[in-house]
């Protein structure tokens, strides 16, 4: 059983994979963040534009 253990402990392969997958975790929580602080900017520029392309349509 501790063989075991040791052998899980040192073994490397997927190794690249998990740190990929924690690298991608941390630029998604960086983007909901930014999102998140922004989302009040957003919304009220992309009603601006919605209003400027009705204007123009009608």
């Amino acid at each position: 059983m501790l063989a075991l253990i040791k052998k899980l402990w040192t073994e490397e392969k997927g190794q690249g994979m998990t740190e990929y997958g924690l690298i991608l975790a941390l630029i998604v929580i960086v983007v909901i963040g930014v999102l998140a602080a922004l989302g009040g900017d957003l919304k009220t520029k992309f009603e601006e534009v919605k209003g400027g392309l009705n204007q123009q349509q009608q």
